[in-house]
């Protein structure tokens, strides 16, 4: 039975909370929630408070809470080994770069390096392209590549740079989607491109099939690096495996975290072409638990559940009808809906979408407002439109509330 969802002001959370509060630096802000287990697609706070997690960890539980390959495989490698080092290698990490070199369509020679995390991978990505002999680098505004050092040299955001400024040089951002500000704006100088397909921290703007192709034949033709952050839309997020693909183009190189491995830390970079693989040589990289059998035992489940579970047809299908629910409601609030698979966009007409991702959460959804004016809408692939419905049914009620506490 479903309790009422209520505010973390009292009982187990709240006192949590004050806990959190001193011990943990406080870079992400009071918490809005204490979540104590998960199942399927929903969570419970300590409390008792069921939420449909409609976030999914932000992209990164792919199959949900609990799902048991993921769990069984985890338990099965947490008890035969955990951590070698790097020195060594194991069948898990070997499984894993062929698979993903395989599901990227990458051409004989690619190689993978695997790491912990999207901005890893991403740091990584930036020394491939310093490999060219060449130091600029062009990026988008709007783009979210990571906080450390390098990766938010990309990230466009000036309240994530300027307090770390000087940072990485060379680093020029140029509207995204723009392929005459793109044009301009590569050269001779510039070691590589960064973009995302899909541009989730920026509210789920999905950059045009025309705009990749442009992106490539530009750097192509200057000899610069094409690499595309598929970390928040990888591993069949958008219905594809990888979202560059729909548009047709090969890039240089991808990189990986988020949903590969289901909600355990893992994160990888896929270099396509033997010239490239080869231009980081030994003891130029590296990385303590990157490529752990641990890590890679949980993300060759999550590879192996999407697909003999056929998710990423059920994540075009599920897509498409949540995004046509959602804009069926005919809302005064709700403009339109952007994005592709269960990445999505939901825009609205007002400002409200702070508001309304609180009174979501105060009736049991949890959601993301990257933008004022547009909620985040990332669920398990798992999830079905029975779940989703119950979403749908709620908004209209939960949208009028937040265009009244907003006004």
């Amino acid at each position: 039975m479903t309790t009422t969802p209520t505010a973390p002001d009292g009982g187990a959370s709240s006192q949590l909370i004050d806990r959190y509060q001193h011990a943990v630096m406080g870079v992400f802000g009071t918490p809005q929630l204490v979540l104590e287990r998960g199942e399927g697609p929903y969570v419970w706070d300590v409390d008792g408070t069921r939420y449909l997690d409609l976030l999914a960890g932000i992209a990164v539980n792919s199959l949900g809470h609990g799902h048991p390959a993921l769990v069984a495989a985890i338990q099965q490698q947490a008890a035969t080994l955990i951590h070698i080092s790097n020195l060594y290698t194991t069948p898990a990490q070997i499984e894993l770069a062929e698979r993903l070199l395989q599901l990227s369509g990458a051409p004989e020679g690619s190689a993978v390096f695997l790491c912990n995390s999207g901005s890893e991978a991403n740091e990584t990505a930036i020394k491939l392209a310093r490999r060219t002999g060449r130091h600029g680098i062009v990026a988008a505004v709007g783009a979210f590549h990571g906080r450390t050092t390098g990766a938010v040299s990309l990230t466009a955001k000036e309240a994530y740079r300027a307090p770390f400024a000087p940072l990485l040089p060379g680093v020029e951002h140029v509207p995204y989607g723009d392929i005459d500000a793109l044009r301009a704006a590569v050269d001779e100088t510039t070691s590589a491109v960064f973009l995302e397909p899909i541009q989730g921290e920026a509210g789920v703007i999905e950059g045009s099939r025309e705009y990749l192709i442009a992106a490539r034949e530009i750097t192509r033709a200057k000899g610069a690096l094409l690499i595309l952050d598929e970390v928040q839309t990888g591993i069949g997020r958008t219905g594809d495996w990888f979202a560059f693909q729909r548009a047709g183009v090969v890039p240089d190189a991808i990189t990986v975290a988020k949903g590969l491995g289901g909600g355990v830390p893992i994160g990888g970079l896929i270099a396509f072409g033997a010239e490239l693989s080869g231009s980081l040589t030994a003891g130029q990289h590296g990385t303590t638990f990157g490529g752990n059998p641990l890590a890679c035992a949980a993300a060759n489940a999550v590879l192996t559940t999407i697909e003999t579970d056929g998710l990423l047809a059920q994540v075009t299908q599920t897509g498409q009808w949540f995004a046509d629910a959602l804009t069926g409601l005919g809302h005064p609030a709700i403009s339109h809906v952007r994005g592709r698979g269960l990445l999505l966009g939901l825009v609205l007409t007002v400002p409200v979408a702070p508001a309304l991702a609180g009174l979501a959460r105060s009736a049991g959804f949890i959601v993301n407002a990257p933008g004022p004016d547009v909620i985040r809408l990332a669920p398990p692939l798992i999830i079905t439109t029975d779940h989703l419905q119950e979403f749908v049914d709620a908004l209209p009620a939960l949208l009028d509330a937040a265009t009244q506490e907003t006004t």
